[in-house]
């Protein structure tokens, strides 16, 4: 069997999205939605660890049972090769690895399909900007390629506190300050508290996690930085009532009063499988105007689609609308969008 260097080897150049390296199977590679095996036979639980051992000596770590920890998170660099995102767990008492793969440099937003409307976020200079989608979705892409055109067009000092670092971004107009968890800093709250005092002009928290680290991000946004971050929800509405749900039923009022204030935009997306067997993207985007903070603040959050729907004019795009241009440029199927609409019925209609 292959050493791990040779199967990040041949999944980088495969591009393949990730390794997967789980007692019980042969290891394999995620294309799109489809697992692919790649080794002749499965791993035992001895060869996988050696394997995620030979992880560990590449990335200069402690090996997990040495420290003491059960669950395992890490980035790790191949120069000439690409970066990785290491997740390592136990399962059925053997050592895992689930490993993304990560391209040097930033892609390019066009390539990826980005809409231009999201790359205007860049020329933000304060407020919450919210990327949402499932995992896997591309959230830190699209917040790479956001974090790479400010670090083109501004001169600005970025921080970004992620777990662990993606993509690693060298000062072209900016200065851009990486912080990993666990590395360089303890939690994102300890960080984000931190970087008020580091004369910050665009914080990146990685995500959302909690009460604590919601609340300092959106102070962070209330006095005047450009906070970008991201959380697992799909859809504005959802992402709102998430934000709003997270807090004591006693502070809920406030804090809608102060998301209204300091939310600026939402992009949720979405890959959808595409009729070519790649992934496609889907976006929605909402930027909060004089109507969507009222319903926010007022709590007629099951208004805002509506909203979405009407602001065209400012950029707002929904995700049914987004979906519908899919199936009419035969990217996607017209199962495919019944299956990812927020509203199929009405999907459904405008299909006819």
């Amino acid at each position: 069997m292959e050493t791990s260097k040779t199967y990040l080897e041949m999944a980088a150049k495969e591009r393949a999205a990730d390794i997967f390296l789980i007692a019980g199977r042969r290891v394999s590679f995620k294309r799109g939605d489809s697992l692919v095996p790649i080794s002749d036979e499965s791993l035992t639980p001895e060869h996988s660890a050696v394997l995620i051992r030979e992880i560990y000596d590449m990335a200069n770590r402690r090996f997990p049972e040495e420290a003491g920890v059960w669950d395992d998170d890490f980035s790790l660099s191949v120069p000439g090769l690409a970066r990785f995102r290491v997740n390592v767990f136990r399962q059925r008492g053997s050592l895992a690895a689930v490993i993304r793969i990560v391209q040097f440099g930033i892609p390019d937003w066009k390539e990826l399909g980005l809409p231009e409307e999201i790359m205007k976020i860049a020329g933000r200079s304060r407020g919450l900007v919210l990327v949402t989608g499932p995992a896997g979705s591309g959230k830190s892409t699209t917040l790479a390629c956001i974090v790479d055109n400010i670090n083109r067009t501004r001169n600005a000092h970025i921080i970004t506190i992620e777990d662990p670092i993606e993509y690693l971004h060298r000062n072209v107009n900016s200065i851009v300050s990486q912080r990993e968890l666990n590395t360089d800093t303890e939690s994102y709250v300890t960080a984000l508290r931190a970087s008020l005092r580091q004369a910050p002009d665009v914080i990146l928290v990685g995500e959302m996690r909690d009460l604590d680290t919601i609340q300092t991000a959106m102070t962070a946004a209330e006095t005047g930085h450009l906070v970008l971050s991201t959380l697992h929800t799909v859809g504005a509405v959802n992402t709102i009532d998430r934000i709003i749900d997270v807090f004591p039923p006693t502070q809920q009022q406030q804090i809608r009063v102060q998301l209204a204030q300091v939310l600026k935009t939402v992009v949720s997306q979405q890959l959808l499988p595409g009729t070519d067997g790649t992934l496609v993207p889907a976006f929605e985007i909402m930027h909060l105007n004089n109507a969507i903070r009222n319903l926010v603040r007022d709590s007629r959050i099951h208004q805002i689609d509506a909203a979405i729907q009407s602001g065209a004019a400012e950029g707002m795009l929904s995700m049914d609308d987004c979906i519908l241009r899919l199936v009419r440029e035969k990217r996607i199927t017209k199962e495919t969008a019944m299956y990812y609409a927020s509203n199929p019925e009405q999907l459904q209609r405008k299909l006819r």
